[in-house]
């Protein structure tokens, strides 16, 4: 064995393992940084998904904000309110990390001033409620059906209209959006509601 070999070996053996004590306090350290990385994740996750930081930017608390207050979802008898969560936002985690990341392009817009003055606003009504319909009617209108169902429907106490229009749906598989749009926000220039249902298709 060459004298330099001897010496490394005696450093090594002078150094010794790492002890016991020092591995315990790295993973100590690593499950506390984990603890605090996920706690921290999940305070920002839910920070943001509150009506109070939708309505910060001034294009929805202008806009859309406004005109969700005049409606049934806002304020009514049994004093249930929907939130802007509660409907643009889905609770189960996988897709809520997918909204969370979608919406880092409506980030962008905002930066950008996309939609910043009532008059921008409006001339992407159309645009923005489609692709908001589209996106409910490919998960069967998912964040509706956390407040509605079909099976907790007290069909008795039902207009007769409605009765028959929640009996054609269930029928022919028609999800809440094909007939309810318009019921949390004003519905864009152009989109005539025929017989209950909206004119232009939601593909």
């Amino acid at each position: 064995m060459s004298a330099s070999n001897a010496n490394r070996n005696s450093l090594l053996s002078k150094l010794g393992r790492p002890s016991q004590v020092a591995m315990g306090v790295l993973v100590g350290f690593g499950f506390v940084a984990g603890i605090l990385f996920w706690g921290g994740f999940n305070w920002s996750m839910e920070l943001t998904n509150t009506e109070k930081f939708c309505i910060t930017c001034h294009e929805m608390q202008e806009n859309v904000y406004m005109e969700y207050q005049e409606t049934i979802h806002y304020a009514n008898r049994t004093g249930v309110r929907a939130t802007c969560p509660d409907c643009h936002v889905p609770k189960t985690w996988v897709h809520k990390i997918a909204r969370k990341i979608q919406a880092s392009n409506e980030l962008f817009h905002h930066f950008k001033g996309t939609i910043d003055t009532p008059e921008k606003f409006e001339a992407k009504r159309m645009e923005l409620a489609q692709n908001v319909w589209r996106t409910m009617k490919k998960t069967d209108s998912r964040e509706c059906r956390n407040c509605h169902s079909f099976e907790s429907m007290d069909y008795v106490v039902q207009e007769k209209r409605a009765q028959q229009r929640h009996a054609e749906a269930i029928e022919q598989k028609i999800t809440c959006i094909e007939c309810h749009q318009g019921v949390a926000h004003e519905l864009p220039a152009g989109a005539i509601v025929e017989g209950g249902r909206l004119a232009i298709e939601i593909k």
